[in-house]
């Protein structure tokens, strides 16, 4: 009863706060259009490409996320994927000031349940999936999935609503809900056919340089990687159509934009070994990257996987997501992630539970970061396939309190030099 209450308490709070930022700061929120993007995987690259297009066809836009906010082309940090209330309306303000109209932003679980978007008057949301994470938080896949909910059910009639269908809760987010409705799914998953309010794709060729798909009636090309990234695309396309994006442009952008920071970033070395890193630090971004991997591997390569789960973080995952890497990896180095307040060994054994004698037969466990990424360089070879998991875009690693600076695709490109020696 009394959580029930503090809650209650809190809740008001952060509305309050919302408030009062919103009148402190103009309401700048409602002279911008936002859009708004929500779900487990895929709303850094969503988010970032539709930002990328705005600005492609000529407009200011802002872009407000994981991997950092930019204000017309400048970029500041960001310490969570949504921003609190004060921190959010004084960045609407400062986009308006620079002259902005469009805004593209990531909209967390964490964030609707905390109220930190309370009052703002989306344009546009877009959901992508719904998969295993949060549950610390959560506590359930249910309280999740009503969390994401939130942004769509505060959706005014004008805003439009694109979800999923492909994903199992994509049309139930959309229930009950005054915005318009409209869906995005691949032909080849359920065999539908093109609707007014459905964008239908299909899949034309996945290979070690990007794709090819087909939405409606149109050719898309992009230097994207892996299937999960046609799901990207294929919302992004959609937002865009909605958005009244001249779409024939939009095209051309989509074929020269290069992934975000950390998705999929990849190189070959000069040993002809693939290096990749990615920010994948779910069950099922994990799998999905595993998947992306196996669809351009050369029959000879092997992989080998360096990854870890975060200290203080829904230890529940932690077991799956080491399954996942076993069963995919010719051979899996388990480490540290961001291990925070926990012992990396601890969790490195909770993540090798589930495994079998034969499984673990492939895991090499190295605590340190830095000498796990090391180690599968050494054990590297000709056509070879390294995955670094779990950071992707972070410059830094939090052990015990402390942030030091690490960056997954320079330890990468430093171990491969000294290597070559």
């Amino acid at each position: 009863m009394r959580k029930n209450i503090l809650r209650k308490i809190k809740t008001l709070g952060w509305r309050i706060k919302s408030i009062l930022a919103m009148y402190y700061y103009g309401n700048p929120a409602k002279k911008l259009k936002i859009v708004g993007v929500t779900g487990t995987n895929g709303k850094t690259t969503t988010a970032t490409l539709l930002y990328k297009i705005a600005t492609g066809l000529g407009y200011k836009a802002g872009l407000i996320g994981t991997a950092g906010n930019m204000i017309a082309g400048v970029k500041s940090d960001a310490t969570h994927t949504t921003p609190d209330s004060i921190t959010l309306t004084k960045l609407f303000k400062d986009m308006f000031d620079a002259g902005c109209e469009y805004v593209f932003m990531e909209v967390s679980s964490h964030a609707l349940d905390q109220k930190r978007v309370f009052g703002v008057k989306f344009t546009g949301a877009i959901f992508t999936n719904l998969t295993h994470d949060h549950l610390d938080y959560h506590k359930n896949m249910t309280e999740y999935f009503l969390a994401k909910k939130k942004l769509f059910n505060m959706l005014p009639k004008s805003a439009f609503a694109l979800s999923n269908a492909d994903d199992e809760h994509g049309k139930k987010m959309l229930e009950g809900i005054d915005a318009r409705k409209f869906l995005y799914e691949f032909f080849n998953v359920h065999g539908t056919a093109t609707l007014q309010d459905k964008f239908v794709g299909e899949i034309l060729k996945i290979y070690s340089s990007g794709l090819e798909l087909t939405i409606g009636d149109t050719l898309v090309k992009s230097k994207l990687l892996g299937k999960f990234n046609a799901y990207n695309l294929l919302a992004v396309w959609s937002a865009s159509s909605l958005l009244g994006f001249d779409m024939n442009k939009v095209r051309s952008i989509l074929e020269n934009i290069e992934p975000p920071k950390g998705r999929f970033d990849h190189f070959t070395s000069p040993s002809g070994v693939l290096a990749i890193v990615d920010y994948a630090h779910t069950p099922d971004a994990l799998e999905k990257i595993f998947k992306a991997v196996k669809d351009i591997k050369a029959p000879d390569s092997r992989i080998i996987s360096v990854f870890g789960c975060g200290g203080d973080r829904d230890p529940m995952k932690r077991p799956i997501m080491g399954k996942i890497g076993a069963m995919n990896s010719d051979i899996v180095i388990m480490t540290s992630d961001n291990p925070r307040s926990e012992d990396p060994t601890m969790i490195i054994e909770v993540m090798k539970e589930a495994l079998s004698p034969q499984l673990l037969e492939k895991v090499i466990s190295m605590p340190l970061r830095r000498e796990a990424i090391r180690e599968a360089v050494r054990l590297a070879q000709l056509n070879d396939i390294i995955l670094v998991a779990g950071k992707g875009h972070e410059d830094y690693q939090e052990i015990k309190g402390v942030k030091s600076h690490f960056d997954d695709m320079e330890e990468l490109k430093k171990a491969l030099e000294e290597n070559k020696k």
